[in-house]
């Protein structure tokens, strides 16, 4: 019988799994960046010989381009708006499961949660006829109050808020579920004690509920907020980045520069900005939350 050192028998058990990170992570990582620092494009994939070595050229470029900046600013809006809605509908539903005089709480439970495990591209063709301007279920509603038709795909002022209702719609019931489960795990006596000290529903929830949720808040926003910033299937399947370009995302930049401009030096670029910019945003919001409950 072969007896390892301790220490090597440690290496020995966790090198699957490290295998598995270097290959499916960490390799593709640094392939990418890699190729960031490139003119990789479809000559390149036909002979490699036409790869040239660029530098921080394809990065410069980018920041000189005004569609990233555009895109920027798009992928801004459906964090900035999108997020806390999302947060908000994932909330107010897990209390409303969570409430005591809730019935069939199994029933809505499996239905909230129906559209996350719901193909997106089925879903995006149903709600592209609710927001049809002739047949769709929002103008037929709104014309019975006498509104006018609005064209909620084909008008920039309403096409990024029609996605970002889609966006929410579709992904909130998982964060639902988080929550839920938070709620769940606080103690009822805590309640049982304010009530006794003569505190409403607005101070329970303020200083009961708030507080026992941060840490699940916390992971709750940061990945809402990285689905957000990664969003591309969305507005690819209902609009294809218009109109006017005024629902191009970053990601959905990096998909045309990659995809239909075979440009992907250009497009791993794309994707590091991106990554630096997630990035920070979640340091921020980490920050941010240790120092609201410090």
């Amino acid at each position: 019988m072969i007896r390892l050192p301790r220490g090597l028998a440690g290496w020995v058990f966790v090198a699957p799994a490290l295998i598995a990170m270097a290959v499916f992570f960490v390799i593709p990582v640094a392939a990418a960046l890699a190729m960031s620092l490139t003119d990789f494009d479809i000559y390149a994939l036909a002979d490699l010989r036409n790869l040239r070595f660029v530098g921080l050229d394809n990065y410069i470029q980018l920041l000189r381009t005004p569609l990233f900046w555009q895109a920027l600013l798009n992928t801004l809006f459906f964090v900035v708006v999108g997020v806390p809605l999302s947060i908000v509908a994932s909330l107010g539903a897990a209390l409303l499961l969570h409430s005591p005089v809730a019935r069939f709480q199994a029933f809505y439970r499996t239905a909230l949660f129906a559209p996350v495990v719901t193909t997106l591209v089925a879903v995006a063709v149903v709600w592209r006829y609710l927001f049809h301007t002739r047949y769709g279920f929002l103008n037929y509603a709104l014309a019975a109050f006498g509104i006018e038709p609005i064209d909620w795909l084909g008008d920039p002022a309403w096409a990024m808020p029609s996605i970002v209702l889609l966006s929410v719609w579709k992904n909130f019931g998982y964060n639902m579920v988080i929550l839920l489960a938070g709620l769940q795990a606080i103690p009822e006596d805590l309640y049982e004690a304010a009530r006794l000290d003569g505190a409403g529903r607005w101070a329970l929830f303020r200083h009961i509920t708030v507080p026992s949720l941060a840490p699940m808040l916390l992971v709750v926003s940061i990945l809402t907020m990285a689905g957000h910033f990664q969003l591309f299937a969305e507005p690819y399947v209902m609009t294809q980045g218009g109109p006017a370009q005024r629902t191009v995302t970053v990601l959905y930049l990096m998909y045309e520069e990659g995809f239909k401009w075979w440009s992907l030096g250009t497009a791993s670029a794309v994707a590091f900005v991106l990554f630096v910019i997630m990035f920070a945003v979640t340091l921020l919001q980490t920050h941010v939350s240790k120092k609201a409950q410090a």
